[in-house]
């Protein structure tokens, strides 16, 4: 059975002003301007959204504070916390709840200004809940996401300079986009001789930090037929949870999207030779090689082979992150929000320079905690509905 129902389509997308915006904004106020730009995408007004689904580290109650500063009364909220997966698995949310009857047109929406208000800098601050790895003083999440390159370059000879093929290849993505944070030239050399974070990830392994906000509305299939801009269907949408800390995932170099793609491609009845454009979530070069291999474009550790060469940069065998992706685009603390729109915009034609030809279904992979929660939604334009 689909786990995803029929009915839903995305409307509109956008985001707010990116990169550093402070001081003088908020979080909220990117989430405003993130949505009154959706609105106006899809051809709709605020008095046309009544669910509101969103997740957030600088506020709380996160439904009720965005729709307090809309001005909205919504019918349905959620804000299910599960890191940057958070906002791919709304869409499912969205969906049943569209289908429920719960509500008719539903806003994601997410806002940080992470750069303006660490001043750029990210630090791991103490643990809520203590854990085995706490004795040891990881750096957060940076250390998780290097215990599983490690164990991967160990179990199957993936090397640094694969790694750093995953960050040029973005760059190159990057270079195509003007909305783009870190559009400079960068070099597999250029990867390896920065400054070391946690072995073996240097400082261009890791995602930037950015401020940003974003918005994606959803509605029926009937009604988004009515709307401005074409449809983008809800094809396939499913969730996998493994583990909260680093010391109890099952295999360093599995996740859970391993079982969270194969459920999304049964759901959209595709397999990884029908995506057209895949956005990954790509807070650590390690990230998009584990989820290449664990969502089906390659087997089991050839994930450093499939990226080397530029396999997954512009004109290579697949498009993988092709706004430029966390580690070059832009990562305001969660990122997920931002894979639905690229994907969204390159399923409508609307990407200039950067446009895969002839874009017809996208894969949206989302990641939260320390490859803790996984999410992978098909989406598909006109002609897979």
């Amino acid at each position: 059975m689909p786990e995803t129902p029929e009915p839903a389509a995305i409307v509109g997308v956008a985001e707010s002003d990116l990169g550093q915006v402070g001081p003088g904004l908020s979080a909220l106020d990117l989430i405003g301007q993130a949505t009154a730009r959706a609105l106006a995408d899809a051809g709709l007004t605020k008095n046309d959204i009544d669910g509101v689904l969103c997740h957030s580290a600088f506020f709380d109650l996160p439904p009720s504070a965005v729709a307090e500063y809309l001005g909205i009364q919504p019918s349905y909220t959620d804000s299910t916390a599960i890191g940057g997966a958070s906002f791919v698995g709304y869409l499912q949310h969205a969906a049943s709840a569209i289908e429920a009857g719960l509500c008719e047109v539903a806003l994601i929406t997410y806002g940080s200004t992470q750069r303006s208000s660490s001043s750029g800098l990210v630090t791991s601050g103490p643990a809520l809940v203590k854990s085995d790895e706490t004795p040891f003083g990881p750096r957060m999440p940076v250390t998780a996401y290097a215990l599983a390159a490690a164990r991967h370059m160990h179990e199957f000879g993936t090397t640094r300079e694969q790694l750093a093929e995953v960050a040029v290849a973005a760059r190159r993505w990057a270079q195509l986009n003007p909305a783009a944070f870190k559009r400079g030239p960068l070099t597999v050399e250029d990867v390896l001789s920065s400054p070391m974070v946690s072995s073996p990830l240097t400082v261009r392994d890791c995602c930037l930090v950015t401020d940003g906000g974003g918005a994606v509305l959803v509605t029926s299939k009937a009604r988004a037929k009515t709307l401005r801009r074409p449809p983008v269907y809800l094809l396939g949408c499913a969730e996998a949870h493994t583990h909260r800390h680093i010391s109890q995932m099952p295999d360093l170099t599995t996740t859970g999207a391993r079982a969270s793609g194969e459920r999304a491609f049964a759901a959209a009845g595709l397999k990884p030779s029908d995506v057209d454009v895949a956005e990954l979530y790509d807070a650590f070069t390690i990230n998009t090689i584990l989820f290449l291999e664990d969502l089906g474009f390659c087997a089991k550790g050839d994930g450093g082979g499939f990226v080397t060469g530029g396999g997954i940069a512009p004109g290579g065998r697949l498009a993988v992150n092709t706004s430029g992706g966390g580690l070059s685009y832009g990562h305001p603390g969660m990122f997920g929000i931002f894979l639905i729109i690229e994907a969204v915009r390159q399923l409508r034609g609307e990407c200039g320079e950067r446009q895969v030809p002839d874009a017809n279904v996208a894969l949206v992979h989302g990641n939260g905690g320390v490859l803790s929660t996984q999410v992978t939604t098909l989406l598909g334009g006109a002609s897979t509905r």
